[in-house]
């Protein structure tokens, strides 16, 4: 009986110092007017995305989800649109494995709208394989998508003044590094059949995003534009949805027991899109909707700026 007690207590703790570090909840406080501005938010059609869609559209902005999946967004802007009565939310289709779509996304949106206030690079996977452009697909969804996509959308962000850039990352960038000897060659930051290998791959893209935060920032001093990256919490999404049913049973106990749900994991991302003063913080990084320092290799000014001019010549910007 003592050694049931025992584990039990021991499993209680273990719960509580979980939920008060790795799987700690906030709330955002920002409450910045947003009503009649456009918003893009990429993958909005499920999990964070539409968490955040959902509550940027209550507040009255126009909403607009840029997504692959049409038949998905089109099931999520009718559940936005009923909850909100907001019917100011619209679907625009893009893929970001492929650089094509991201450019014809930007063209199409240049021209149909006249404002960006708030671009969201939401969208994010962990999976193996190739981008259309022959990638790696992590590298190419989760950085370089979102790299050609923000670049394109930059000069309407600046014509609306205050815009910003919210870029999710993750606490894996930790875990990240950069090899442009490998990048050069195989056009990929890691690949790999085995699980292990392509959530390696998944932090070298993490890792990615928060060099390019960094150096966003720098290119856009003297403009009233900022530019911040974050983790949003263990969240339960569809972004392990490309892993192998076997350690899918693992990992859905665990996810149903700690893992944040999508509005939870959504609010550091509506902190950043939304909280009012930040703005000298343009560049940096976010957990809990607070400012969270980084190590040396993510805010190294040499490789933030090298990864930029790499993706450039990839992208074909220069």
């Amino acid at each position: 009986m003592f050694q049931l007690l025992l584990l039990a207590a021991v499993l209680l703790g273990g719960y509580v110092v979980l939920t008060r570090t790795l799987f700690r909840r906030s709330v955002c406080r920002g409450n910045a007017a947003v009503a009649g501005r456009t918003v893009v938010i990429t993958g909005g059609n499920t999990g964070i995305g539409k968490a955040t869609a959902l509550h940027l559209a209550r507040k009255g902005a126009r909403v607009i989800l840029a997504c692959r999946n049409r038949d998905k967004a089109e099931a999520a802007i009718a559940d936005i649109q009923q909850e909100t009565g907001n019917t100011d939310v619209l679907y625009m289709h893009l893929d970001l494995a492929s650089l094509k779509s991201v450019r014809c996304f930007a063209e199409a949106f240049l021209k149909t709208e006249s404002r960006l206030d708030l671009l969201i690079n939401n969208a994010g996977l962990v999976a193996d394989g190739q981008t259309e452009d022959g990638f790696g697909i992590q590298f190419g969804v989760n950085h370089l998508g979102h790299f050609l996509l923000t670049c394109l959308l930059l000069e309407r962000l600046k014509e609306a003044g205050g815009g910003r850039v919210v870029t999710l990352s993750s606490m894996a960038h930790r875990w990240g590094h950069v090899d442009f000897e490998a990048l050069a060659v195989n056009r990929h930051l890691g690949t790999g059949r085995y699980s292990w290998q392509f959530f390696q791959a998944y932090c070298n893209s993490k890792l990615c995003n928060v060099l390019f935060t960094h150096e966003l920032a720098k290119r856009l001093k003297g403009t009233t534009v900022t530019c911040y990256s974050l983790h949003p919490g263990v969240v339960r999404t569809e972004l392990s949805r490309h892993v192998s049913p076997w350690q899918k049973i693992f990992i859905e106990p665990v996810a149903r027991l700690l893992f944040l749900d999508p509005e939870a994991g959504a609010q550091t991302t509506l902190h950043c899109a939304l909280q009012e003063g930040i703005e000298p913080l343009s560049g940096r990084y976010f957990s809990c909707c607070a400012v969270q320092e980084v190590c040396a290799r993510a805010r190294d000014p040499a490789v933030a700026r090298k990864l930029w001019e790499v993706s450039e010549r990839l992208c074909g910007l220069s």
